[in-house]
């Protein structure tokens, strides 16, 4: 049977520190990098749809005023399950 010895215990304790303070400070080095690189991906993305939404609209050049319809809406139906409506009055 092994006992733990102080100086196991006290080397523990320093190895978890050094790896907690070694991230926190590797962490503050590379997050600005890693956010740059975040923001240049969303940049080209949403540039991206940006002008695939002019090249559209170079396209269809429609006059001023114009209106199109691209679907007509489905006429919406009563559920006629419901049952009927019963007037109600609050008694205090």
């Amino acid at each position: 049977m092994q006992y733990a010895s102080a100086v196991g215990l006290v080397r523990t304790i320093l190895i978890i520190l050094l790896i907690y303070f070694g991230i926190k400070i590797l962490s503050r080095l590379f997050t600005p990098f890693f956010l740059k690189f975040v923001a240049k991906k969303a940049e080209e993305r949403f540039g991206g749809q940006f002008s695939q939404f002019q090249q559209q609209k170079k396209q269809n050049p429609k006059k001023e005023g114009e209106v199109t319809i691209d679907k007509m809406p489905k006429p919406k139906s009563s559920n006629k399950k419901v049952g009927e409506y019963v007037d109600f009055e609050e008694i205090d």
